[in-house]
């Protein structure tokens, strides 16, 4: 295939002749509602206290209620809700579990509480290893709408299964209050637990952009409660145009190996692929592959070859096509300097920093993916390319601010992404 070159930071192949186009959007204007993600978390396993980053959350919980928060992307007049013990290794008992449109704080808004069940009923007990998802549940949500699930542990419960990063106040109250206008608490946590995708009934046009990512992905160092990721600035771009978007973006998560979640291949198909109605899939990871080697997140691990990473670049590549999905594959942004004066040492060398550039080339001049999004051109500083400008900086030298992170939102290109612009 060969690419249509343009200016814009995203670089597409038109998808679609406009009377082909034309053709499906008329079918498709007769075709039944259809459920499509709105909002996800991917699941992470907790890890050891030897590690050097904390997980940051009780070992357990026990006869408590947890609220947590989440923007959707698309709205609909129905709601499901996905749940995970991927990483349990008992089965989880859920007591009850509620769906509400979000006020302020730890609030629901009058009138919008719902009782979620599970095949008729309103508790549910989740096997090891696998999710479960609520019956449809009437709930009007706009797009881009906030909504909060409550979730009632009546069992003394493993926290196996979580999102660490969340970069959203979660709440926990003792006893089942998962109906309770407001939960007063003293203890929250920025963790997303055992809550993995909320599912939403949308017009039969609808699509999905599934962010398949790391920590800059996942919106670390963007400003927490106020929904600064760039998939979340891209969603509100999409809002409009009924194109869901989902990050499936892990703080730390590498493209070959495991620790702060298992490696992209192994969990491409359930954070990504398995997303019911995906269209396109934009991959920018691997940052952490070239740098945790050597450093104090992996003092012993061998440094890789740009040749390995490309291979399992081409992997994901391959099995997207199979599913007839396309992927964007996103260069990586400048980290010269990163992490200094942490608790992480080693992160950054000048060669690194090769590696990262002959990465990039081969993203950009290999015509493998579908499209490129050059996120290091939108961010680095001209006058020192291997860092980022200073007004995107969050200041650790290795995550956008919020401004980085608008930044990158803003250099897709529309119309080349999705055939109209905004």
């Amino acid at each position: 295939m060969k690419f249509q070159k343009t200016a814009a930071t995203l670089t597409l192949l038109a998808m679609l002749t406009a009377p082909a186009m034309a053709s499906q959007v008329a079918d498709a204007a007769s075709a039944p509602h259809q459920w499509v993600g709105s909002w996800s978390a991917s699941p992470q396993p907790v890890w050891g206290p030897d590690f050097v980053l904390p997980t940051n959350i009780p070992a357990t919980l026990s006869n408590q209620t947890v609220r947590q928060i989440a923007k959707v992307s698309l709205g609909g007049k129905r709601a499901r809700v996905v749940l995970s013990n991927e990483y349990g290794a008992t089965p989880l008992v859920i007591g009850a579990a509620h769906i509400a449109l979000a006020g302020s704080g730890s609030d629901i808004a009058a009138g919008s509480d719902r009782v979620l069940t599970f095949n008729g009923r309103s508790a549910v007990t989740i096997a090891p290893g696998a999710p479960v998802v609520s019956d449809p549940v009437d709930l009007e949500i706009a797009p881009l709408a906030t909504v909060a699930v409550s979730m009632f542990l009546p069992q003394t419960t493993a926290l196996s299964t979580f999102h660490w990063d969340g970069k959203q106040t979660a709440y926990i109250t003792p006893g089942n209050r998962v109906d309770a206008t407001s939960i007063k608490t003293e203890q929250t946590l920025e963790a997303r637990l055992f809550l993995s995708t909320i599912l939403v009934e949308a017009a039969p046009t609808s699509r999905v952009v599934a962010t398949f990512g790391d920590s800059i992905t996942d919106g670390a160092a963007s400003t927490s409660n106020r929904n600064q990721r760039w998939p979340d600035l891209l969603a509100q771009r999409l809002a409009k145009q009924q194109v869901a978007v989902l990050n499936a973006g892990i703080s730390g998560a590498k493209v070959l190996s495991d620790k702060m979640g298992v490696n992209a291949l192994a969990r491409f198909d359930r954070d990504v692929l398995n997303q019911p109605n995906l269209d396109t899939v934009i991959l920018m990871m691997g940052i952490n592959d070239i740098s945790w080697p050597g450093s104090s997140l992996a003092p012993h691990d061998p440094a890789l070859s740009a040749e390995q990473l490309i291979a399992g670049y081409r992997q994901l590549i391959a099995r997207a096509h199979l599913r007839k999905v396309r992927i964007v594959g996103a260069t990586l942004t400048p980290f010269e300097g990163a992490l200094q004066g942490s608790e992480i040492n080693g992160y950054y060398s000048a060669g690194k920093e090769q590696l990262r550039q002959a990465v990039n080339h081969w993203i950009r001049s290999s015509g493998e993916f579908d499209a490129v999004a050059d996120f290091d051109a939108a961010l680095r500083d001209p006058k020192h390319p291997t860092r980022f400008l200073p007004a995107f900086d969050s200041g650790d030298h290795l995550h956008p601010g919020d401004s980085g992170y608008q930044a990158m939102a803003d250099a897709i290109d529309l119309k080349v992404l999705i055939g109209h612009a905004d």
